[in-house]
């Protein structure tokens, strides 16, 4: 899962980059409004983390500005704790959810999978295809309840597929979600990490439709 983080004080996105790559995710930076419209509208995000109170162009602009545009993104807006206006202006242009600084890391990390599973029409943290389950809160995996080790790369590739059970994903859609914009982009290691899940799930967990991509499909 690729993640936007726009926040103009580096006191604060330092320790908010740590924690969401700590969490799994791959993280774009932007510290301006300008840079983080461009990304936005340029890039492929799953959810965006987005304070108000940017320079060059404010958050409340930007916003309005990608959903003018058509951009779904989830947004989740930090706001100051006293901007209960800033909160409603928020929501109004079209932010997904609101949390006020100052705020806890797990709050802030749980909001976002929240947000990210929303848009997927899914409702539980506990991801599950059959006998392979995901519980996005702790970054465990189980198959048949037995727990199976994955690296980080492979992590990201099978918590993609299991927020999209039953769809097929293209080679090209999975580099943009799991890698970074400054990251050298080859598709070529997506079938890398495709096959190193096979030999730790069931080969056919994870099948492959040709010209299109891969889809995730349930195993007994």
């Amino acid at each position: 899962m690729r993640i936007l983080l726009v926040e103009d004080e580096p006191a604060l996105r330092a320790p908010l980059r740590a924690a969401l790559t700590g969490a799994g995710y791959v993280v774009d930076e932007a510290d301006n409004g300008r840079d983080a419209l461009h990304l936005g509208e340029t890039e492929t995000f799953d959810a965006v983390v987005l304070d108000l109170g940017l320079p060059v162009l404010d958050g409340l602009s930007v916003l309005r500005r990608w959903r003018d545009a058509g951009r779904t993104l989830p947004v989740l807006i930090l706001t100051a704790r006293d901007g209960w206006h800033e909160k409603v202006a928020g929501i109004d242009a079209g932010g997904d959810d609101y949390l006020a600084k100052p705020f806890h890391i797990e709050e802030l990390l749980a909001r976002l999978r929240a947000l990210i599973r929303r848009a997927q029409g899914l409702a539980s943290p506990l991801l599950s295809c059959g006998a392979l389950a995901l519980d996005t809160r702790s970054g465990r995996v189980t198959l048949r309840g037995q727990p199976v080790a994955l690296t980080a790369h492979e992590f990201r590739l099978l918590a993609y597929l299991m927020h999209r059970p039953g769809a097929v994903v293209s080679r090209s859609e999975l580099t943009e979600h799991l890698y970074a914009q400054d990251h050298d982009r080859d598709s070529n290691t997506i079938e890398v990490f495709v096959g190193r899940l096979r030999r730790k799930l069931p080969a056919e967990a994870i099948e492959t439709v040709r010209g299109l991509g891969y889809r995730l499909v349930a195993v007994a």
